[in-house]
């Protein structure tokens, strides 16, 4: 009878001591992450560049180290989806920011689709930011 009210006393206090002693790192959630345009217009030419920040949400720091593996820049706020141009990447000129040239060929708003991979982080962020582009 004690022996089974030892191995019943001794299964508690490890079950007890796994549960309080285990890890407690806590994770971000990948929607604690977004894209932010430096500049929210630009002229209409070739070769502008733009720049975005991706930012940790809770605390507003960049976040450096990303990787971007889906980019798009099309007229579709003006409903010419179809109207799609080339985003070349650049260096980035502080951690955090990450910067594209593109060819703006006519006035009116832009939407830059992203998608990115957070180094740590599991999931993808994505956005969409509009940027008007002005004769």
């Amino acid at each position: 009878m004690k022996f089974n009210q030892f191995s019943r006393s001794l299964r508690l206090a490890l079950i007890g001591a796994a549960l309080t002693c285990g890890p407690t790192v806590a994770f971000a959630d990948i929607k604690n992450y977004e894209f932010k345009l430096v500049e929210p217009t630009v002229k209409t030419g070739p070769d502008k560049t733009i720049a975005v920040k991706l930012v940790d949400k809770t605390t507003g720091k960049p976040v450096p180290d990303a990787v971007i593996f889906s980019t798009r820049l099309d007229m579709a706020p003006d409903g010419m989806q179809e109207m799609a141009t080339k985003l070349t990447p650049l260096p980035a000129s502080e951690p955090g920011t990450y910067r594209f040239k593109a060819n703006f060929s006519m006035a009116g708003r832009w939407q830059l689709s992203l998608g990115a991979k957070v180094q740590g982080e599991t999931g993808t962020v994505e956005n969409k930011l509009i940027i008007q582009a002005d004769k």
